[in-house]
């Protein structure tokens, strides 16, 4: 069973974003509503269930622009009230060029998929488990073909609510640009609440069987929450709090070896132990006073603490990492690596 077309003529439709679409009867066909099995084609099946549902925008890609024609058409031959038709823009590759597809993740690496899918044995992460937060999705997907009219980036779900507008819309396609959605994220993980980053943490340590105190979680979230990106960077980013090093940065080893690396260490340690008031402040500045006295480069010797603690020469602030660690963990530490180097 085939839908009959006009003769002759055009089909004058209306989309909310691109105004009056007029589509020539002589390239339309007289399109299939019944196969020859007794089931309806797509073209039919979506026009009787948006009329059913009550569907009162249809909001869709520009690829199914040529369809609005038969369409519109069904409408008026079931004399049935047209929804309202928007055609979005297309999210467009990285490069710039052609449709972005399931595919290009795998060739440009990012997921296509809001949670994880499995297909026989292959397994693809999806955005939650690469560590995108639901808001910060939203977000950047919201601003792929729509402009709020002004420079603001960054919004909650109930600001975009309130200012979404179909006059927003932009009628050519949106690149999807990976970097700029990982920026989406990272700044979303510095509006997050501490509570919700210390919950997440703590799940991750249970999951990987790593023993932690639940009362310096709070402390270490805001040391690490500036070089937070993702939501599953969090145990890499924190895990030197909770666990000694066991493998030591070779670059920065070797940037900072010497025949005297060894003695500075275990004089650091010697520092540590001889604390009155083991705080941040006032071991800085005792480190810093042993290297003044020794004319030693002070960076030099931040940098070997820094290894002995954190096993690369990255991390929070040092001496606020070395107050959570106390004494004990910290010398343990410095003297590890002083062992190591001595070999």
């Amino acid at each position: 069973m085939r839908f009959k077309n006009p003769d002759k003529g055009e089909v004058v439709c209306y989309d909310a974003l691109r105004g009056k679409v007029v589509v020539p009867i002589n390239v339309m066909d007289d399109k299939v509503l019944y196969k020859s099995d007794g089931n309806p084609t797509y073209h039919f099946a979506n026009v009787v269930d948006d009329f059913a549902m009550e569907i009162s925008h249809v909001i869709r890609g520009e690829e199914w622009l040529p369809s609005l024609g038969l369409h519109w058409l069904l409408y008026e031959a079931f004399d049935w009230k047209r929804p309202k038709f928007i055609h979005l823009p297309l999210i467009l590759k990285p490069t710039g060029k052609g449709k972005l597809s399931k595919r290009d993740g795998d060739k440009f690496g990012f997921p296509v998929f809001p949670i994880k899918w499995a297909s026989g044995r292959k397994m693809v992460e999806g955005y939650k488990e690469k560590g995108y937060l639901p808001e910060a999705t939203v977000n950047f997907l919201a601003l792929l073909g729509w402009n709020p009219g002004s420079e603001k980036e960054l919004f909650s779900m109930p600001e975009l609510i309130k200012t979404f507008s179909i006059k927003g819309l932009n009628r050519s396609g949106a690149r999807f640009d990976l970097e700029k959605t990982a920026w989406f994220n990272q700044q979303h993980l510095q509006l997050a609440e501490a509570k919700f980053l210390e919950e997440a943490l703590e799940e991750a340590l249970q999951k990987k069987g790593v023993p932690y105190e639940k009362e310096k979680i709070s402390i270490i979230i805001p040391l690490i929450r500036p070089r937070l990106d993702f939501i599953t960077s969090l145990l890499p980013l924190s895990l030197y709090f909770f666990k000694s090093p066991e493998n030591y940065n070779e670059k920065g080893v070797k940037n900072l070896l010497d025949n005297n690396s060894s003695r500075v260490l275990r004089n650091v340690a010697i520092i540590f132990k001889n604390s009155l008031n083991f705080a941040s402040s006032s071991l800085k500045a005792e480190v810093q006073d042993y290297a003044e006295k020794n004319s030693l480069p002070f960076s030099k010797v931040l940098g070997l603490i820094r290894i002995a603690i954190v096993g690369e020469l990255s991390g929070a602030n040092l001496f606020e990492i070395i107050e959570i660690l106390e004494k004990e963990e910290a010398i343990k530490r410095v003297e590890a690596l002083a062992n190591y180097l001595s070999r």
